[in-house]
């Protein structure tokens, strides 16, 4: 049982000021019945509770998968420019969520965002070692001695210790493209990987994360909730 403004409030539509101006003014329903104050408890799973009309959706924890563009930045806030916040609405924005993990400015592709720390904590753990995969565009051909190279774990110039890592060709060319899986997630690693190896990267996305893949259909830019299969799938992971 919990109290009904913060229930309400957890929607992140409306403050629990707002909250107690809404029931004041009668436009608050529980299980059909007006409630007398925002104090009053009430099981958030089971009871109905209506705001002007609307059901609400009760969530404990907020779990968001947006498909990131190139030029936002994943962070909650920052001066140097827009951040991966600014594509949600104004009543998720309120809802305190924060990136699981990040994503250079200029990569793409999946990007959670949640509310849920500990959970949170342990998909980035390095101790849990949860697989992000990704797919990139490299000018230069790729070769089976990259692969073996990133098989292998790579020590890098600027002394770097990259874990062993997956890499495998899609097309070889004068401009290739790989699937790439990392067990960890240092700055620039898969970049700086690359790099190292005379293939820069072109293009970067994060396709994947653990065992829960970039939804295909959601388009560039946009976002959605992940079902409650996607979040066990997260915590198995």
């Amino acid at each position: 049982m919990e109290r009904l403004d913060k229930i309400i409030a957890s929607t992140g539509r409306w403050s629990r000021r707002e909250v107690k101006n809404l029931i004041r003014q009668g436009r608050v329903l529980v299980d059909g019945v007006p409630p007398r104050s925002g104090e009053e408890k009430a099981d958030p799973e089971s009871a109905e509770i209506m705001v002007n009309g609307e059901t609400i959706t009760y969530r404990r924890y907020t779990w968001v998968m947006l498909n990131k563009p190139a030029g936002y930045l994943s962070a909650t806030e920052d001066g140097r420019g827009k951040t991966v916040l600014d594509l949600l609405p104004p009543e998720l924005q309120k809802q305190k969520l924060f990136p699981v993990g990040r994503l250079d400015k200029d990569t793409e592709g999946l990007l959670l965002l949640t509310n849920q720390g500990d959970l949170a904590h342990d998909l980035l753990s390095p101790r849990h070692h949860v697989d992000k995969v990704y797919y990139t565009r490299v000018a230069g051909r790729l070769t089976q001695e990259d692969c073996d190279a990133f098989a292998a774990g790579m020590t890098l110039d600027d002394g770097l210790v990259c874990l062993p890592a997956g890499l495998e060709i899609l097309s070889a060319g004068a401009e290739s493209e790989a699937r790439v899986t990392l067990r960890e997630g240092k700055f620039h690693q898969i970049k700086r990987m690359l790099a190292q190896r005379g293939k820069p990267v072109v293009y970067l996305e994060r396709i994947a994360m653990g065992n829960l893949p970039l939804d295909p259909t959601l388009e560039r830019g946009k976002f959605r909730f992940l079902t409650e299969k996607e979040v066990e799938l997260l915590q198995k992971a």
